[in-house]
């Protein structure tokens, strides 16, 4: 039977469906800048769309502007004489909300008379820094992302080598087998520690990502070789680079989703009747219920939160910008009570924590161009902040029988910078980072009778430089980097003992065929949840080491055409100094991916792990109306515990990883696409009934039985639909999205409640009952997105 508002709905989008082939397409203009490498305006660059008549020249500003284009999905080129053109591919062009389309042009090493202005050049090149194991994708690969449902994060883990987290809803990143806490996070070169809602604290993983799409031009992966300028990434650097706010008009979207609405406002201000102004802004705030939606259906979870996201731009003059970039949440973790609840539903009811969380993250960056066209410089001063209170109850229906409860700040003040200087053939790159740090944490824990309060601060410094250049018309590319990291808390560390060089070689031997190598060694300082751990009034984890990772990874790429490529990576990852749990005596790497505070415990830092493994990966771009990514992974995970000579397969250890995702553009603006995930049997922890049975609600996981048993294969498709509409002033996007279409149950751990009797009494003495798993289904889910 369809309710009377999905009838109403039923009724609007069939309108629309049968009304659309009489709706005039609005024609619109496609505009941007092209740059080169340092940031200079290109005067007299040719833009064009490709595959047909239209394009334009830059002006004195780099600027074009394409004008009466018809709204569609585009590949948009940029050429100069004496660079590399370059392609943006699968542009999305809609009646109203479009950004601008931006350039930054390479220079070519072939002559003069050797360059033709043609597309068909190579368009997946990456950086010298990083000639292998990273990926990119744009802002409207993201935006139709399906299974994604608008959630940046979440796109990322169908990136290559990137295993599903347990239960597949969480986005933690786990990386080539590494932990979910071994990547770090940078927005527009901001770094952020939280990128998730309901962040575990030690970790960054949570169930929903907290940035806004509308923000986001394009995602960047890298799984290795990662730059000297980042310090702290053990298995991944993950980008985000920004749009910047429209100097010349206003433009707005709001997103409205089964689980959240978002509003955005993007424009000029203080424009004063000029064309385009110095300063621009775009901001959102987006609101979610998923309370509302648990309730109707009768889930005992009461999930709240908000969050926010703003740039805003001025240009100094034509060698000096300054941004101002902030990102926020606060987030509410409830829960309610019904007499109807199934075991499963119960047992969620009484063993989730409650979660009070806020974080907050801004930045001032100043970007200054060298007049001499040879470089630039990059300032950015940023303070991010996170309130965490974690509280476990016996008595969840009357929040009574407190047991667990941390209440918890981080504040990190950061100043970073970064100079880049082009001399002839060589890229030099130098700066350093400089990080107060403030911890506070007051934590009771009535099972294992321990009680203290932390109020520990102290400072992080460190210094890189890179140098790189290429040989033989850009056949050999070398780039070699270091980086030093310290700070004045950890007892024994200098910056001698943080030394982590990183080089890279790229070598093309036959026409679209190259080689890549990098050797790498990284290093990760503690969570504060570590460092500020007490017992009897001692920070007994004050001695640790720093974590260190080397990587060693070898490549063969080969350019199938102007918008593919296939490349092969073997890879190796030797970690040492990996905290180990005291009381557990297990490695601190098979733990992280669920709702606790990771770290808060006693440990020594004399593990040892590795992971290795083969990666191949095929990448497709947008031509004939089709794109996609396909990989397969094989690997191993392992970890010692306090034994560095028996290494045990790790909690991420599924060996097979496969990933698929890709989409097709239909005529008059359908498009379908489609994700499909699959992980091998992955190895769990059981749960320690005797101890669990004490302890209930709280599950003790028995730790030496790692590896005994693994979780049956993990696979999941999911489908999206998406039709657009083009009007005079505004602009629609439907979709309808359904996970897991083809209802494969979803692997997870047994579950246990205790025995009750028909009359919900609990039975004595008390059991354990394991919970009988109901069978998966597809789960639909309709979004709307409106431009103005």
């Amino acid at each position: 039977m369809i309710r009377p508002s999905n009838f109403r709905f039923v009724i609007f989008f069939s309108f629309l469906i049968f009304c659309s082939p009489l709706l005039a397409q609005q024609k619109v203009d496609v505009s941007g800048y092209v740059k080169d490498k340092a940031g200079a305006p290109l005067i007299g660059a040719s833009v064009y769309i490709q595959s047909t008549d239209f394009g334009a020249i830059t002006n004195a500003d780099g600027y074009y502007k394409i004008k009466s284009v018809e709204p569609g999905s585009y590949n948009l080129v940029a050429s100069f004489i004496g660079y590399k053109a370059q392609t943006k591919y699968n542009i999305i062009i809609k009646s109203r909300g479009n950004q601008l389309y931006n350039f930054q042009l390479e220079e070519s090493s072939e002559t003069l008379d050797e360059i033709t202005v043609s597309p068909d050049q190579n368009q997946v090149s990456r950086p010298i820094e990083t000639p292998l194991s990273t990926q990119k994708l744009t802002a409207a690969e993201i935006a139709t992302y399906p299974g994604g449902n608008n959630d940046v994060v979440k796109v990322a883990q169908t990136l290559p080598g990137v295993s599903p987290s347990v239960g597949g809803f969480r986005n933690d990143l786990i990386i080539r087998g590494g932990a979910p806490n071994e990547s770090v996070y940078y927005l527009d070169g901001m770094e952020i520690p939280t990128i998730n809602h309901f962040s575990t604290q030690g970790s960054a993983g949570g169930p929903v990502g907290l940035l806004n799409v509308s923000f986001i031009d394009n995602v960047t992966l890298s799984t290795s070789s990662f730059g000297a300028q980042y310090d702290n990434p053990l298995s991944g650097v993950l980008q985000f680079e920004q749009i910047d706010g429209n100097r010349r008009d206003f433009s707005g979207n709001i997103r409205v989703s089964s689980s959240e609405t978002a509003l955005t406002l993007n424009g000029p201000l203080l424009k004063n009747g000029e064309e385009q102004s110095k300063l621009s802004y775009i901001l959102s705030v987006r609101r979610s219920y998923l309370s509302f939606i648990f309730g109707l259906i009768g889930l005992p979870i009461r999930p709240d939160y908000w969050d926010y996201q703003y740039k805003i731009n001025y240009e100094i003059n034509a060698y000096n910008t300054l941004s101002l970039l902030g990102v926020g949440s606060i987030d509410d973790f409830d829960v309610e009570s019904d007499d109807d609840f199934s075991d499963e539903e119960q047992a969620l009811f009484e063993q989730v924590p409650f979660i009070e969380q806020e974080t907050n993250a801004i930045g001032l960056t100043w970007n200054r161009r060298f007049k001499n066209g040879k470089g630039f410089m990059q300032t950015t001063l940023s303070n991010n902040l996170l309130n965490n209170e974690f509280s476990r109850f016996r008595d969840n229906e009357n929040k009574e029988g407190l047991f667990f409860k941390n209440d918890s700040k981080e504040i990190e003040t950061k100043l970073r910078y970064a100079y880049t200087y082009f001399s002839k053939n060589w890229k030099l790159v130098g700066g350093f980072n400089l990080q107060y740090s403030y911890y506070e944490n007051n934590t009771t824990d009535l099972n294992r009778d321990l009680q203290y309060a932390t109020d520990i601060d102290f400072y992080k410094y460190g210094i890189f430089a890179n140098a790189s250049r290429s040989f033989f018309n850009k056949k050999l590319e070398f780039s070699f980097g270091f980086r030093l990291d310290d700070d004045d808390f950890i007892r024994g560390n200098t910056l001698g003992n943080t030394f982590s060089p990183r080089l890279a070689l790229s070598y093309e031997f036959a026409p679209n065929w190259k080689i890549n190598g990098t050797v790498g060694r990284y290093y990760k300082i503690p969570p504060y949840t570590i460092l500020g751990y007490q017992e009897n009034d001692m920070l007994v984890n004050r001695n640790v080491d720093y974590t260190r990772s080397d990587h060693y990874v070898l490549g063969l790429e080969y350019v199938l055409g102007p918008s593919s490529n296939i490349t092969l990576e073997g890879f190796y990852k030797a970690y040492d100094d990996y905290p180990i749990s005291v009381d557990d005596s297990v490695s601190l790497a098979n733990k992280g991916a669920g709702f606790e505070v990771l770290g808060n415990e006693k440990i020594e830092t004399s593990g040892k792990g590795r992971a290795y493994g083969l990666e191949l990966s095929l990448q497709q771009k947008l031509q004939r109306n089709f794109y996609g990514i396909f990989s397969y992974t094989f690997f191993f995970s392992e970890f010692t515990g306090f034994d560095r000579n028996n290494f045990l397969p790790s909690t991420w250890d599924s060996r097979h990883l496969i990933s698929f995702t890709g989409g097709y553009k239909l005529n008059k603006n359908w498009e379908i696409s489609a994700r499909y995930r699959f992980a091998g049997e992955t190895p769990f922890v059981p749960t320690d009934l005797d101890s669990t049975l004490v302890t209930y609600p709280e599950i003790i996981l028995d730790y030496s039985r790692l590896g005994e048993v693994k979780l049956d294969v993990f696979s999941q498709l999911d489908i999206r639909i998406d039709k657009k509409w083009n009007f005079n002033k505004w602009s629609l996007n439907i979709f309808i999205e359904v996970q897991n279409i083809l209802a494969q149950n979803i692997p997870t751990p047994p579950e246990y409640i205790l025995a009750t009797d028909n009359n919900g009494n609990i039975i004595e003495p008390r059991e354990l009952i394991e919970i009988e798993q109901e069978n998966d289904s597809p789960v639909p889910a309709l979004g709307i997105v409106i431009d103005f």
